[in-house]
């Protein structure tokens, strides 16, 4: 019985997350596209070493998030990501490393990266939490976030940070407490009945208020300015 073509799609059916993995060890990236594909119900558009080839894919692709390795013998990760978008891709990117370095999540959120996990991870958690990021949610590896918080912290302190969430207008605030959430550009303007791009753009002029660099810090600053608040009250 073949199908008809011209038949309508289910309604509410989701697309399936179009994801692009890159990583040097073949062993790692064909296991977890596996992984990704039978138990997230993902689709694994490319798994890859060459930076070329990353390139062409992501150009032709336009996938709904990237995977990357940091350390790799071509091109370290964060090279190639610079190179991704100074041709001017802005594909959501989520690094996947052994590093739990802190100097490596610094330099990883200044590059605007969605999140940032571990491979020590417990696989069913590195799934769900790329589906999450593949969606517009935030990823950062439970190990992490302590050491997230100690660099907003470092950046931050006291009054400074309450000066900067002070800077923020009502609206911006309001967005603020989504992204805390790890709510996605198009939740959040559901939520509030707002354009998509309006969010996007209230979402830029948060980060530039509190000198940040990616969604992830803003919604630890906003946890952690929440959770003061409740200690001081």
């Amino acid at each position: 019985m073949t199908s008809n073509p011209h038949a309508p799609h289910a309604p509410n059916v989701p697309r399936a997350p179009r994801i692009v993995l890159v990583d040097d060890h073949a062993l790692c990236r064909n296991g977890l596209s596996d992984l990704l594909t039978q138990r997230g119900g993902m689709q694994v558009l490319a798994a890859l070493s060459d930076p070329e080839q990353v390139l062409v894919v992501l150009h032709e692709q336009r996938p709904d998030l990237l995977v990357l390795d940091l350390r790799m013998p071509a091109i370290d990760g964060l090279a190639l990501l610079r190179r991704i978008r100074a041709e001017g891709l802005d594909t959501p990117t989520l690094i996947l490393t052994m590093s739990d370095s802190e100097a490596d999540l610094s330099a990883a959120l200044r590059a605007g990266v969605r999140g940032y996990l571990l491979k020590d991870m417990e696989p069913e958690d590195v799934v769900v939490a790329i589906g999450n990021a593949a969606r517009g949610e935030l990823a950062v590896a439970p190990a992490m976030t302590l050491k997230l918080a100690q660099l907003l912290q470092a950046g931050h302190k006291g009054s400074d940070r309450r000066s900067l969430l002070d800077s923020l207008t009502e609206r911006e605030r309001e967005i603020l407490e989504h992204l805390s959430r790890g709510e996605s550009n198009k939740t959040i303007a559901r939520a509030l009945d707002i354009s998509h791009d309006t969010v996007k753009l209230h979402v830029r002029h948060i980060l530039s208020k509190l000198n940040l660099s990616s969604r992830v810090e803003a919604a630890v600053l906003a946890v952690e300015a929440r959770a003061a608040a409740g200690r001081n009250g």
